[in-house]
């Protein structure tokens, strides 16, 4: 197996998976992120305690990577610290834009590198960046 196959699957197996598809109750912050040019739509349910996510959830409809790349940020913010969260959200980005520095380790953001390839296809990358973008905004007003 190829390793675009591989990250095909990786995405497909998290754009299915309702592991991290549900409603938090237990949310101390939440943030809707929409892209209208596509229509995709989440609403990112974080429980914030002493610094640390303790749990992440969503709800919402998208495309297989705007879903795929919401629930892998999920798996990796789970437990981190917010500023591990921030960090992790900076190096997808930064590794979507082509703007990581030559050589960056990318080993921190585990499945995320499936979406690397997404920087290819302009159209998509929209897509693949709302859940982090939504973090981003999620955890600055700890709506």
């Amino acid at each position: 197996m190829d390793l675009s196959t591989l990250y095909t699957e990786i995405i497909l197996q998290h754009s299915r998976s309702s592991q991290n598809r549900r409603h938090l109750p237990c949310a101390t912050c939440h943030e809707r992120g929409h892209n209208p040019s596509c229509g995709d739509d989440i609403v990112l349910e974080l429980q914030l305690e002493g610094g640390r996510v303790v749990d992440a959830a969503f709800t919402g409809q998208g495309c297989a990577i705007s879903q795929a790349s919401t629930s892998i940020m999920i798996d990796l913010i789970k437990g981190k610290t917010e500023e591990e969260a921030r960090e992790l959200a900076e190096t997808f980005l930064a590794m979507i834009k082509h703007e990581l520095p030559q050589g960056a380790e990318l080993d921190v953001l585990g499945d995320a590198v499936a979406l690397q390839g997404v920087a290819q296809m302009p159209a998509r990358v929209k897509c693949a960046v709302l859940a982090w973008h939504t973090l981003q905004q999620a955890m600055k007003t700890g709506a």
